[in-house]
């Protein structure tokens, strides 16, 4: 059960994180910027969340690689 719950915040992060980026492409507008400062200490932290759950995510593609094959 532990694994589900890490699965749906990384998840959760990383969708997120494509919002934070369709503002910046659309608009220009950085929302955790807005929120939490220009590169302040804390929009560091959510920027290396967003990166590192995005880099967990990259393991999904074998896992549904696993299960094609099954």
């Amino acid at each position: 059960m532990g694994n589900k719950i890490f699965n749906a915040t990384a998840l959760t992060i990383a969708i997120i994180g494509a919002i934070n980026w369709g503002l910046i492409g659309i608009f220009r507008f950085d929302l955790v910027a807005f929120i939490l400062g220009d590169m302040s200490w804390l929009s560091r932290i959510v920027y290396i969340l967003v990166g590192l759950c995005g880099l967990y995510l990259i393991s999904f593609y074998m896992r549904l690689s696993d299960r094609s094959e099954a």
